[in-house]
């Protein structure tokens, strides 16, 4: 199970290849083939090839494998949406024809241009089911609501933190489009996918190109057992010189949309802040506390997890230009701050 590749062929290549992907297996790619990275066109083309070709390859579709249906629809969004996100698919197909969108270009130009060049795609895009269910799991872009299998497709598609609304089907539910780590406000700050069986709830997105230490998720399914490996485009691991037993212990992260906060004790190198919308305590590198005309926020999502470290360990570096410590992500994907002498 992949989800939300976000136009990143090489990295889904590489996730095939360590999951030592056969066309024997079951492969099931979750939605969100396209947007924020450089390759929608090249992927979706790949991923038409598999579906074309393997009998075993199963895609539904994800809320930003249509959105071109704005631009066809001639309304606001869909200029909004052109002019704000470069990495698109809309500029890919635009740009195959030697043009560039601009404010100048009319919407039915930017419309006329994917209708005359890429029909095919379009209508592979839209004929994609939005989930499939099995006698183990359902497996869906984003979420189903309680008329299961009646769900509409604004639910399957669109509906945000799915992990906290729950579901009442007596089977796994297996879902993307949330980041996982919005959901790790309060746990050890990782993209690592969520295995709830409990509450019957897999949740897999792992933030690809969205977050700079944001990882492309494979679930694996293997006689009732799941596990997982990642892929990320982190390179040049760094080793760690000194071992780190960390005693602070702390846990948690800034994450999207809980970024305003409150400064209560600041310290040399954190500040103990409340999370306002989260109402928890949490302690956040000093250099990420903004002061704004309403209050403070945290600049940007931002783990509050400390960790240990062992000499000899390779570890990634995510940002060292912060006094007394730095951001590392572990190999176990473990995200979390490290004093700078342990480099």
């Amino acid at each position: 199970m992949i989800s939300d590749i976000h136009a990143s062929l090489s990295l889904f290549k590489k996730l095939l290849k360590n999951l030592n992907y056969s066309e024997e297996d079951y492969l099931f790619i979750n939605g969100d083939l396209c947007e924020k990275g450089l390759n929608s066109l090249e992927l979706v083309h790949y991923v038409q090839w598999m579906d074309k070709n393997l009998q075993r390859v199963f895609i539904t579709k994800g809320n930003c494998d249509v959105v071109f249906r704005h631009v066809f629809r001639g309304n606001d969004i869909g200029r909004q949406y052109l002019n704000a996100r470069q990495k698109s698919i809309m500029h890919e197909m635009i740009a195959s024809t030697g043009q560039s969108f601009s404010e100048e270009m009319p919407l039915n130009k930017a419309s006329s241009i994917f209708q005359d060049n890429f029909e095919q795609e379009i209508e592979w895009l839209e004929s994609l089911p939005i989930a499939y269910e099995t006698d183990d799991f359902i497996i869906v872009h984003a979420a189903i609501d309680e008329l299961w299998p009646n769900t509409d497709e604004v639910t399957a598609l669109y509906t945000p933190a799915f992990y906290e609304k729950g579901h009442s089907v007596d089977k796994p539910v297996i879902v993307g489009h949330w980041p996982v780590i919005n959901y790790r406000t309060k746990e050890i700050s990782t993209h690592n996918p969520i295995i709830d069986l409990d509450n019957n709830i897999i949740a897999i997105d792992g933030g690809n190109q969205i977050k700079a230490s944001g990882q492309l998720n494979g679930l694996i399914i293997n006689h009732g057992q799941y596990s997982f490996t990642y892929v990320d485009e982190l390179k040049d691991p760094i080793i760690v010189k000194q071992t780190y037993n960390d005693s602070l212990g702390w846990i948690g992260s800034v994450n999207y949309p809980y970024y305003q906060i409150e400064p209560i004790k600041k310290e040399q190198y954190f500040t103990l802040c409340k999370n306002i919308n989260a109402n928890i305590q949490q302690w956040v590198k000093n250099e990420f506390i903004a002061e704004k005309n309403d209050g403070y926020y945290c600049k940007e999502g931002v783990s509050t997890t400390t960790v240990s470290v062992d000499k000899g360990e390779e570890v990634y570096i995510l940002d060292d230009n912060c006094e007394g410590y730095i951001l590392i992500k572990k190999r176990d994907g473990i995200i979390g701050w490290v004093p700078k002498y342990c480099f």
